[in-house]
């Protein structure tokens, strides 16, 4: 028995028969996780870009494995608090399995090109149309489309707790006009009000503040993994070579806790074990943390907001330092933007020619979409529906199944029957 979790933690809006859920060999976050696992919502984030282009190497990182190590390391967390925490025991606990569930979750709604991709979408989806945002679409695929059919749009049927460990922001994007990402779509307010179990949030505290102790351990093993790991894969890209990180050390007039941290890097680049020393930093991250009584909103009702996690000061730091070399030579290199840029025109291309096909004044009669998708998008009755259920169909395509995609509609040599598949 884990008395850390009560019965507000583990409902579901569709009440489960209890004869099916007796006979249930798994816990209630065990089911959730399991739901993530097999679902291809999840199998396709093999092919979306995490930092370089999927395929172009095998060894480089995708959504998928991303994702994967951040499990690994959320678990990790959960295992290390459980240890040496004096608030933790026994029998009271934060649990692996939903922190793991939630882990493998936390990128299910980005699109394909990695978060260029996100960003063209944010253009294209505008606030009429209801806007656009990752960590928004994660909700709605696990709330409304995996494992969805007919009239029942209650996606994997998720517990309380695994929902409010995905929501990483509580503000609806009406509550914040003109903001360009960190918000839900206003139709979400359901599980917003579901999460908080129908209670108002206090007016004095940030909404977005107001994070489970799962979601903060996920942000922070989703900082670990792509600070530190991202760094890995850019050094063995050719990215992160040793005199363009001097470089731009010189030119960023870095404290020297920070050019310690560069030093240590550059010796590892030369000796060519950067993957060996950031593994170890790995195990430093998770290590650093630490459990503290917050005592915050909905504390009287669940245990998950009477905490908070805090990772080791230092550690933060260090991400952060790790976060700025990334942008400055990975992400705003000349290659990068150039399939950024890619990933841009094909997307925008896509979603205009099925937007004025499918939501224009004279919608077409041919068919361009899958029969579902296409059954569905007929069958909205505004043009704003038409345009989310679009949304999602590029939202939940692959680097390859996008390109394909803009080839079969716009490239007058692809279209033998081989090009098909």
């Amino acid at each position: 028995m884990n008395t850390f979790y009560n019965e507000f933690d583990t409902t579901r809006r569709d009440p489960v028969p209890p004869g099916k859920e007796a006979a249930d060999y798994r816990g209630p976050f065990q089911t959730d996780r399991d739901r993530i696992i097999y679902t291809s919502a999840f199998r396709r984030l093999q092919a979306k870009t995490q930092v370089f282009l999927s395929g172009e190497y095998d060894f480089y990182r995708t959504r998928l494995t991303h994702s994967i190590e951040v499990a690994q390391i959320g678990r990790s967390i959960c295992d290390l608090l459980r240890k040496r925490s004096g608030l933790l025991g026994p029998d009271f606990f934060i649990d692996p399995d939903l922190v793991e569930g939630v882990c493998l979750a936390h990128d299910l709604g980005h699109p394909p090109f990695g978060h260029a991709g996100e960003r063209t979408l944010q253009r294209l989806m505008t606030p009429d149309s209801g806007g656009f945002e990752g960590n928004a679409q994660s909700l709605r695929i696990v709330t409304r489309l995996i494992y969805s059919s007919g009239h029942r749009k209650r996606g994997m049927n998720p517990t309380r707790a695994f929902v409010d460990g995905i929501l990483k922001y509580k503000t609806l994007l009406r509550e914040q006009p003109g903001a360009g990402n960190h918000f839900l779509y206003d139709d979400q307010k359901e599980w917003l009000d579901f999460v908080q179990g129908g209670l108002p949030c206090p007016s004095d505290t940030p909404r977005d503040a107001l994070r489970s102790i799962e979601c903060q351990i996920m942000d922070w093993a989703d900082d670990t993994a792509y600070s530190l790991n991202d760094v890995v894969d850019s050094v063995r890209a050719g990215f992160l070579r040793v005199e363009k990180i001097e470089a731009w050390a010189a030119g960023g007039a870095l404290d020297p806790e920070s050019a310690g941290w560069v030093e240590e890097l550059l010796r590892s680049v030369r000796a060519r074990n950067t993957q060996a020393v950031f593994g170890r930093k790995v195990g430093e991250f998770i290590g650093g943390c630490r459990l503290e009584e917050c005592g915050g909103f909905l504390a009287a009702l669940s245990n998950r907001h009477r905490f908070m996690m805090v990772p080791d000061p230092a550690s933060m730091r260090q991400a952060g330092l790790f976060k700025r070399m990334a942008f400055a030579l990975v992400f705003r290199s000349s290659q990068v933007q150039q399939l950024e840029y890619k990933g841009d025109h094909l997307l925008a291309r896509i979603f205009s020619a099925l937007e004025t096909h499918y939501a224009g004044e004279s919608p077409g009669t041919i068919s361009l979409l899958p029969e579902d998708t296409e059954r569905r998008v007929r069958a909205a009755e505004t043009g704003a529906e038409k345009r989310r259920l679009l949304c999602d169909y590029l939202a939940g395509m692959t680097d390859g199944f996008a390109v394909r995609t803009y080839e079969r509609l716009f490239d007058p040599r692809y279209g033998s029957i081989a090009d098909l598949a």
